[in-house]
């Protein structure tokens, strides 16, 4: 995705992880504000199978302080929020997508995007240096 004036550069880093039909995907820029967000995730969803995704679930660490949103998927995000701050990532959003498969997963769903948000974050070196 390239980068206009105004908008943070988006990282996609597609599918990930599957999980009995659900398929996850991360995605994540850097933020300082809350305008950011809402502009890195309209990039995101103006891709059609992102915007038709079962949950968007994101968390990012702002001057201000964590922000973060379900999406449906119910604490998914706090698992989100509290990898960032572990990691001392600041001024940045990650998105955890999900497709639903067809089967519930119960609590390995959040076990699904720590793994998610764990690629992102192993990936985050390689983003910076280009």
């Amino acid at each position: 995705m390239t980068k206009s004036e105004n908008q943070p550069a988006l990282t996609q880093l597609g599918v990930v992880l599957t999980d009995r039909g659900s398929r996850y995907a991360v995605s994540g820029a850097p933020v300082t504000a809350r305008a950011d967000v809402d502009l890195v995730l309209a990039a995101l969803k103006s891709e059609r199978s992102y915007a038709k995704a079962t949950h968007n679930t994101w968390a990012a660490v702002l001057p201000t302080g964590g922000l973060k949103a379900d999406d449906g998927e119910s604490g998914a995000a706090m698992v989100i929020l509290r990898m960032l701050e572990r990691a001392e990532l600041r001024d940045h959003i990650i998105i955890v997508t999900r497709w639903y498969g067809g089967k519930k997963l119960g609590g390995d769903r959040f076990r699904r995007v720590q793994d998610a948000v764990r690629v992102y974050l192993d990936d985050l070196p390689a983003q910076q240096a280009s």
